[in-house]
């Protein structure tokens, strides 16, 4: 099996031939390795590559039977969740070869389900704006967006089928709208954060990028410990979708403009029930809430290296924190108590809908590395909690990929998952 081969191949896809005995994990590791050898050097998405870690776990895996529903498939971990094997850095030199004692759980269970962890993938400072040297495998004069930058390329260049990430405002499914690959960001709650660096409690989200819908379908029944089967996605003319550009709409770019409408018009052509859904007035709100709740919680989660390490912490970060030190708790708890209101609208908008067509990003990714775009189209959905699904398939006008986002009902992601299908075949099979 060659790296040209593999890059080609999902974890479904890699699970089906590993079954039929066509490939060994060993086999597949080697041309993991291959890939990254060939590309790292220009994408930079590994913060810690464990190739010997890997081909051992993946001999002990082809030793036993290679069990388990992630049984031989390569993973990246973005450098934000402890690995007990592996260095964690946080994306921070304050955490420079810090060695936590045990893995996450999120760890643990992709273990446990047979996945061989390549190594750590690049992360922002702390999961928040500061980044590293990742860039986008699409045009690499470009940013892979943020926070989890090193997952979302590792998983666009072929190095890696799935990678773990994370979400706080924007960080999982705007790097997938940038690098043109799946992301899921689960409802809120939905998985584990035991053994991942706290940023926001009220918002951080562990989820999954892919290269496909299925894939991160699943990585999601290895997360809960469930049975597999294949998606069954809905033929077009049954999905009731509602179109919902978002009071944060006048931030879109032309190309970002031009990509939406054009998913629209290619959902409706095919059959798709659609309708057009308006956030009320007091959903404006929602943003500034998010910008609110993450800064006063982050501000408590890295006081001790706000107290010990200041000189060390980006200028961004360090006015990130500054902004919640200086928030009251009044407003902390009417932020609180506006995504809660929020919670409850969309939910009613949402009751005979499969799922909200939102934007994902603003464009196409920026050019430059120094910083990793904008999350205005994340930040609400975040603060709300509901599954959350990149779907790309469309292009801007630089040749760039740019996603749309699905907006789900809270503890339905395979459902989601199977929109998400559904709509990617809409907008790839578009001339």
């Amino acid at each position: 099996m060659n790296s040209s081969t593999y890059t080609r191949m999902t974890a479904v896809a890699l699970r089906q031939a590993l079954a039929r005995g066509e490939l060994s994990a060993e086999a597949i590791t080697r041309a993991a390795l291959e890939r990254i050898a060939g590309r790292e050097p220009r994408i930079h998405a590994w913060q810690h590559l464990d190739a010997e870690g890997a081909l051992a776990a993946a001999r002990a895996l082809d030793a036993r039977g290679v069990p388990g529903l992630l049984g031989g498939v390569p993973l990246g971990v973005k450098d934000i969740i402890a690995t007990a094997q592996l260095p964690t850095r946080y994306g921070s030199p304050i955490y420079e070869g810090f060695q936590p004692a045990a893995d996450a759980h999120c760890v643990a269970m992709a273990r446990a389900a047979g996945a061989v962890v390549m190594g750590k993938t690049v992360t922002t400072e702390f999961a928040y704006f500061q980044p590293g040297p990742t860039a986008n495998p699409r045009n690499p004069a470009h940013t892979p967006g943020g926070s989890s930058s090193g997952s979302a390329a590792a998983v666009a260049d072929g190095m890696v089928p799935v990678a773990f990430g994370t979400q706080t405002a924007g960080s999982l499914i705007r790097p997938a709208s940038y690098c043109g690959v799946f992301a899921l960001k689960p409802g809120f709650g939905l998985a584990s954060l035991d053994g991942i660096k706290p940023f926001s409690p009220s918002l951080d989200t562990l989820g999954w990028l892919a290269r496909s819908a299925e894939d991160l379908e699943l990585m999601r029944c290895a997360m809960g410990g469930t049975a597999f089967t294949p998606l069954q996605p809905p033929t077009p003319s049954a999905l009731r979708i509602g179109v919902c550009r978002t009071h944060e709409w006048p931030a879109a770019d032309a190309g970002g403009v031009a990509a939406f409408e054009q998913a629209v018009k290619l959902a409706g052509a095919a059959g798709a029930s659609l309708r057009d859904v308006a956030l009320p007035a007091a959903a404006a709100g929602l943003l500034s809430a998010q910008k609110t709740v993450m800064a006063y919680e982050a501000a408590r989660q890295l006081d001790v290296e706000w107290r010990l390490h200041p000189q060390q912490l980006s200028a961004a970060l360090h006015g990130l924190l500054q902004n919640g030190r200086d928030c009251s708790e009044a407003d902390y708890r009417k932020a609180l108590a506006q995504a809660e209101e929020g919670r409850r609208t969309v939910g009613a908008l949402m009751q005979d809908l499969d799922a909200l067509l939102v934007p994902a990003a603003p464009g196409e990714a920026p050019v430059g590395l120094a910083a990793t775009g904008d999350p205005v189209f994340n930040r609400v959905w975040t603060l709300l909690g509901p599954p959350c699904v990149n779907v790309p398939g469309l292009h801007g006008p630089q040749g760039l990929p740019i996603g749309v986002q699905l907006v789900g009902h809270p503890q339905r992601e395979r459902e989601l998952l199977a929109v998400a299908a559904t709509l990617h075949a809409i907008l790839a099979d578009a001339p």
